[in-house]
């Protein structure tokens, strides 16, 4: 990224104490709220590459965390069984700061709060890079999935 940065999230203090290599794309958001789908489409990217970060709830009472393309629709089934979980729900949007210290569309899969089981869809290995959000709305981080499964300390599962 060609423009300095004057703020550092937690998800990219973590990737550089880790000398893990991304690149920092911004995009603009000044309607507010931008979905997955149109956050690849100001990027300019495919959606099969820029995925999105779920925060559900299982049926125990732990949080999990599920990162999946931004076109595709999480599996409630399929992520409770790779949860260990009889089910799991998505949680309300108006807990996601209080849950991840991450606010609605700036929700990075690294630096939440707490360490939750975080499962990325398998399709990520199918990508020579994939984009997730680097934290702030209005950024997204490119990095290598391997380095995002390091990161984020991922199980690859199929999810959607």
């Amino acid at each position: 990224m060609s423009e300095k940065i004057n703020f550092k999230t937690n998800a990219i203090r973590i990737l550089e104490s880790e000398k893990i290599n991304y690149i920092l794309h911004k995009y603009d958001h000044d309607e507010g709220f931008v979905d997955g789908v149109s956050v690849a489409s100001k990027l300019g990217e495919k959606y099969s590459q820029v995925f999105k970060t779920i925060v559900t709830k299982g049926a125990s009472n732990e949080y999990f965390v599920f990162v999946l393309p931004v076109d595709k629709e999480i599996n409630l089934k399929a992520a409770a069984r790779v949860a260990g979980e009889k089910s799991v729900d998505m949680i309300k949007v108006s807990d996601i700061t209080k849950i991840t210290g991450y606010i609605r569309g700036g929700c990075s899969p690294i630096g939440m709060k707490k360490k939750f089981k975080t499962v990325i869809d398998s399709s990520c290995l199918d990508q020579k890079t994939i984009i997730v959000s680097a934290g702030k709305i209005g950024y997204q981080m490119e990095l290598d999935p391997q380095d995002l499964i390091r990161a984020a300390d991922c199980i690859v599962e199929s999810i959607t």
